[in-house]
């Protein structure tokens, strides 16, 4: 007992302090998004127009609205917590669609080969092609505006970078001796593929997960403040920024509050991306 807590105190002395300040500010920005319905002091929907952009710490009515107010006299604060849910939950899904997407394409194309691996791989070299931000906007403007359409065009726009991982390291584990004892023993290919080699395969596939979270924060920031992600009324930090920059100069909290959480949460989240990387792979130090 002593011996394991001793070795877990020499572990977590070893974590650089830059690492501790981010996790514990990307654990801040979670908890806030995941209890905002009972931290927001005001509905971030509510309407007050007698306290139209007014600066932080404007009362009225005994209400103090910490962070000011927007255009519409929302209260700022209760929208940017609101709007950290909607970042992370959009980020959290297209990561998801994305890593089930590129790492099961990329394993397909690892394992079979043939005219298969260059179908998928071909495909990969099509969409690494094009800028991911401009077909994500010109999916958007087709389909429309909503969270789930984001989710889908983020997800679905982000999937060749796994892909590609998957299939590299797919073709490195395949020829190890225990893939060749279970095709000997009979084990079918999805299998051996998701029993075997995706276990051996997580490694890499979870730092490109990371660094594709904080790109996902900011590209539904992007689209949100271009108009085409998430919709009013609803709180989203790039929408919340797009109607602060026609007050800039008699408004600037409008924009700036959100910008630094946003700012903090894809900081935070490289940040972490990159000291993972070097645990997994101490090698990439040396890089």
């Amino acid at each position: 007992m002593n011996t394991a807590v001793l070795a877990l105190g020499n572990r977590l002395r070893r974590i650089p302090i830059s690492v501790i300040v981010v996790s514990i500010i990307f654990l801040a920005i979670v908890l806030i998004a995941i209890f905002a319905p009972w931290l927001a002091p005001a509905d971030p929907a509510k309407q007050n127009l007698l306290a139209r952009l007014k600066g932080p710490g404007f009362e009225l009515r005994g209400v103090t609205y910490w962070l000011g107010t927007d255009d519409l006299g929302r209260d700022l604060l209760s929208r940017t917590m609101y709007g950290a849910g909607v970042s992370l939950s959009v980020a959290i899904l297209s990561v998801v669609v994305s890593s089930l997407v590129g790492v099961t394409l990329g394993m397909v194309a690892g394992w079979f080969r043939g005219k298969i691996e260059i179908v998928i791989m071909r495909l990969v070299d099509i969409m690494m092609s094009i800028p991911a931000i401009l077909l994500a906007v010109l999916t958007v403007a087709v389909l429309g505006p909503g969270f789930l359409k984001l989710v889908l065009v983020l997800g679905l726009t982000r999937w060749p970078r796994y892909t590609r991982v998957a299939y590299a390291q797919t073709l490195q584990v395949a020829n190890l001796p225990f893939i060749k004892a279970s095709e000997l023993a009979g084990a079918g290919a999805g299998r051996i593929l998701f029993h075997h080699i995706l276990p051996n395969i997580a490694g890499p596939l979870l730092i490109v997960a990371t660094a594709e979270f904080g790109l996902m924060i900011l590209m539904e920031a992007g689209l949100s403040f271009l108009g085409l992600g998430i919709q009013p009324p609803a709180a989203s930090w790039g929408s919340i920024m797009s109607v602060g920059r026609q007050y800039l100069e008699r408004a600037w909290w409008i924009v700036a509050f959100p910008g630094v959480c946003l700012f903090l949460l894809v900081f935070s989240v490289n940040v972490l991306g990159d000291w993972l990387r070097d645990e997994i792979d101490p090698r990439s130090r040396a890089r």
